[in-house]
């Protein structure tokens, strides 16, 4: 499913801005929180996608 792929690939882009805002990096830290809230809005749409799958299939 692209949209599960399309999650995957955010939280890959966040590794390296977590690893400079675990050291201190206030940018990072801001980026990290924007790439976050864009996961969850991303794992919601696959959530939705899931249940029509499941509702279709019932």
């Amino acid at each position: 499913m692209e949209d599960y792929e399309n999650l995957k690939r955010l939280v890959e882009s966040a590794a390296e801005d977590v690893a400079k805002a675990e050291g201190g990096n206030k940018a990072a830290g801001t980026r990290v929180r924007k790439i976050m809230q864009d996961v969850k809005n991303s794992a919601q749409v696959v959530r939705k996608k899931i249940l029509e799958v499941r509702s279709a299939d019932a």
